[in-house]
């Protein structure tokens, strides 16, 4: 997704807000704690499901864990100068490990112990492609020093991703499926049924809450139904 300034009237284009010079941000307020999030609308219902898909699966996977923060279309604040309108970024969905997992407005680098996400996900569309491609790998490389970017193309399914070796970003190879490994989630990353999913280190899909929960009301009818054969009746157990 594009970048976007917390007042729409000051709309800058996303090369710009990373190059502002220090007179354009000498009469900016210093930000207060807390800065809300300001990300423009997502480009496509099938972005959106992405996102929500991808956040519902890693916290159901991660239910008893409190060690990362997940997010989804929400921007990252990163200005050295803790300047709110200096430089920012919204990925698509991003996951930082090493954090408290607690609601917040925004991702605030300087609040949060300098810390940076550990996996970017961006969703291509037509107007963000070759951002995602170019600047935005660019900026995740040198200065988020993100280990796993991937991206996605909820309508083409073009999917690719990298993890950074030596302060460069190289393309990762694909299994077998066609899954690439994140170092960081210990997890695969592939497409299943045109969404781009997550995958367990033995290839086993991860699911969401409604599948798990499927999953487990189809197991207990089948072990109903084998008590029944065997002439027990489940009720009485």
């Amino acid at each position: 997704m594009s970048a976007s300034l917390s007042n729409p009237a000051q709309t800058l284009p996303d090369q710009v807000s990373d190059t502002l010079s220090t007179n354009e941000t000498d009469e900016i307020v210093f930000p207060s704690s807390d800065l809300p999030s300001d990300e423009p609308p997502l480009e496509s219902s099938l972005h959106l499901q992405q996102i929500l898909l991808l956040m519902s699966c890693l916290n159901w996977l991660w239910k008893d864990r409190q060690d990362y923060f997940c997010a989804g279309n929400l921007t990252i604040y990163y200005s050295p100068r803790q300047l709110k309108s200096e430089l920012f970024r919204g990925p698509d969905f991003f996951v930082v490990r090493g954090t408290t997992n607690q609601p917040r407005k925004s991702w605030v680098v300087w609040e949060e112990e300098g810390k940076y996400p550990n996996l970017i996900i961006e969703l291509l569309s037509d107007s963000t492609a070759k951002t995602d491609r170019e600047l935005k790998k660019e900026i995740y490389q040198d200065t988020f020093r993100t280990p796993d970017y991937f991206w996605f193309d909820p309508h083409s399914l073009e999917f690719q991703g990298f993890h950074l070796l030596d302060g460069v970003y190289h393309p990762l190879e694909a299994n077998a499926q066609g899954w690439l490994w994140s170092q960081q989630l210990g997890l695969y990353l592939g497409i299943h049924e045109e969404r781009l999913r997550f995958f367990s280190p033995e290839e086993t899909l991860i699911p969401t809450p409604e599948e798990a929960a499927e999953a487990e009301r189809q197991t207990n009818a089948k072990l109903r139904a084998k008590l029944q054969e065997l002439g027990v009746d489940p009720d009485s157990l």
